[in-house]
């Protein structure tokens, strides 16, 4: 007990100061196992490489890429306009077709910020031109962008799975059917408050017009069957997934749409390597916490207090709910799954949690804490977008926020929402 007050002191302490996660866990690691322990230093360095040697891992740098390009190659925009195309007619117009384009490109794009980079840059304004008021126009966008870590292929399920060494393929399509689910759930959020507010609508496009919308997006849709399709037909793993999701996100952004030129290149593979970068040095750091945090068996004590209490599958999982949502407030969501992962996954096995259930609930968690106050990275993007203060973002995604409650509820304790598909398609 006392060695565990010990290393999580100490990682709040250093991130309480301001330190960065990765930096924080790798010196909570050192600080300890040189004071408090006899484990040989030299498994330092080996624990760092062999923690990120796992082909898996190679996934994250491929969907930031491919994410990149596609955020700086025009398809945004195209997504948009067939979205607009085929809702931009019900009550609400072009909140309804944010949604739309959010759920579309967090298909191609795994990230939640990019999300609502690429969609909020370009339907806020329109929005906002419309006389949808700021709070409406900000709020429907930010909290949609979660999606971004929902529907697969998503960098946060990655993670997980790296964490668990849980199967990517089965996360990725135990993650269809709840993003769907929650992009029509937002949607219906979104009608019933553009309804009350009597929020104007677009004219009803015709069917030519959504015609020549769906041919222009084709070629970015068509990289959500690359990469689903390819995993489920066996062709490719989900690491090669990603590989192929940038070289294709490559190709079409320089020669099909040519909304990205050469010299643009270089900076898109920059900022993707700084991504990652960042992202891989705080996965070498968690890795670490992990070997100590079982070296100390505190997750296994852990599991086997929670079993001896009678606490049951229903009491933990309300437990972790609430946990991942205090988390979620306070920290972004790859550190919180680096950091709790370990502990908890063994709880969730000891009391019989589908792993790939566990790992969609913890995904909507994090979802939720991308539009949570005081540290909502989604806020955050959505303020920059918009100018907007963090009090009036935080206002804005009350409406979406609550519905994401009642999501967590349903998928929390109905793991079929999850596990249906995977189970369908023989993944599990």
């Amino acid at each position: 007990m006392a060695n565990t007050l010990i290393i999580f002191g100490m990682l709040v302490v250093l991130m309480a100061i301001g330190m960065p996660v990765g930096v924080a866990l790798g010196l909570t690691v050192l600080t300890f196992m040189f004071s408090f322990t006899s484990v040989p230093l030299e498994s330092v360095a080996l624990k760092m490489f062999t923690g990120i040697e796992k082909f898996e891992i190679m996934a994250i740098p491929f969907f930031i890429l491919a994410g990149n390009f596609l955020t700086h190659g025009g398809v945004a925009r195209r997504m948009i306009n067939f979205a607009t195309s085929m809702v931009g007619h019900l009550r609400g117009g072009l909140g309804m077709s944010a949604v739309l384009a959010c759920a579309l490109f967090a298909a191609v794009s795994g990230s939640s910020p990019a999300t609502v980079v690429a969609i909020g840059s370009i339907l806020i304004p329109a929005m906002i031109k419309q006389g949808f008021p700021l709070r409406f126009s900000a709020g429907v966008v930010a909290s949609a962008g979660g999606l971004g870590i929902l529907i697969p292929p998503s960098i946060v399920m990655v993670m997980y799975a790296v964490t668990t060494n849980s199967s990517v393929g089965a996360l990725f399509m135990a993650g269809v059917v709840p993003g769907v689910l929650l992009a029509l759930m937002l949607g219906l959020c979104t009608w019933y408050v553009a309804k009350k507010n009597n929020y104007p609508t677009l004219p009803r496009a015709s069917w030519g017009e959504r015609w020549r919308n769906f041919r222009s997006a084709f070629w970015g849709l068509m990289l959500i069957v690359v990469v689903m399709g390819g995993i489920y037909s066996g062709m490719f793993t989900p690491t090669e997934a990603a590989a192929m999701s940038a070289v294709y996100a490559f190709f079409i952004a320089v020669f099909v749409y040519k909304d990205l030129s050469f010299k643009q290149i270089p900076k898109v593979l920059l900022d993707s390597a700084n991504m990652s970068a960042m992202l891989l040095f705080i996965i070498a750091s968690a890795v670490l916490f992990s070997f100590i945090l079982t070296s100390e068996q505190i997750p296994q004590r852990m599991a086997d207090a929670i079993v001896a209490s009678g606490l049951g599958p229903v009491g933990f999982l309300l437990v972790v709910n609430l946990l991942l949502l205090v988390a979620g407030a306070l920290m972004e969501p790859s550190s919180i799954i680096l950091i709790l992962a370990p502990i908890l996954f063994p709880v969730a096995v000891a009391l019989g949690i589908d792993p790939i259930h566990f790992g969609v609930m913890i995904t909507v968690n994090m979802e939720i804490g991308m539009i949570t106050p005081p540290v909502g990275l989604n806020l955050f993007v959505a303020s920059g977008v918009t100018h907007a203060g963090m009090t009036e973002m935080s206002k804005a995604v009350l409406p979406w926020l609550y519905t994401m409650f009642i999501f967590l509820v349903m998928v929390t304790y109905i793991p079929e929402i999850s596990l249906a598909l995977p189970r369908a398609l023989g993944m599990m």
